[in-house]
């Protein structure tokens, strides 16, 4: 088992990767791969309607400057950026633990308030699932000894998430569209 301080440190940066990168970081994954299990199939109907979030359709650098602006609102609520930027090693886990409660509090709010997230897999994580054959390989993915054609049964490992809906704030104009958080200056 990870320790706490390690399972933070790879949360946040497969956020940070995910969000700029749109992956995991192979590191990471290859620390954590466990064999994971097939997904239950998914009801037979009529070809579903796919709402994709705005960002899809926009432009590269206006998705460069929603990604700054998502960095800016969790500073902003949840003072994220100080938190990762800060060196806490020195820290014993006990005082970590009553400021990572609020950080993660804050930062939980302001997701919950620009992004709407939904589970890709309903199921119960350590679960027996079924992959279909036909799944897609964005929003599933096989670990562990991957062998065969789909279906495939295996554990849930991570339900995974998907974006549902965002509802971000109009953008800044200039250069405030890179600024995360403004230096401070006290003046006497």
């Amino acid at each position: 088992m990870n320790s706490f301080s390690e399972r933070l440190s790879f949360a946040f940066r497969c956020f940070a990767s995910i969000l700029f990168h749109d992956e995991i970081p192979s590191d990471i994954v290859q620390k954590l791969a466990k064999p994971a299990g097939p997904i239950p199939p998914a009801p037979a109907t009529a070809a579903p309607s796919v709402s994709h979030p705005k960002e899809v359709r926009e432009p590269a650098k206006e998705t460069f400057d929603r990604a700054v602006q998502m960095l800016a609102l969790l500073q902003r609520d949840g003072r994220l950026i100080d938190f990762l930027a800060e060196d806490i090693s020195a820290y014993p886990d006990a005082q970590l633990g009553a400021g990572i409660r609020t950080i993660h509090e804050t930062c939980r709010h302001s997701l919950e308030q620009y992004v709407k997230l939904t589970p890709i897999l309903n199921s119960e994580e350590d679960q027996p699932v079924t992959v279909q054959a036909g799944f897609d390989p964005a929003a599933i993915k096989l670990i562990g000894n991957v062998a065969g054609e789909p279906p495939v049964s295996g554990v849930l490992r991570h339900k995974g998430w998907r974006v549902k809906e965002v509802n971000l704030p109009p953008l800044p104009q200039g250069e405030a569209r890179t600024v995360i958080a403004p230096a401070e200056v006290e003046l006497s």
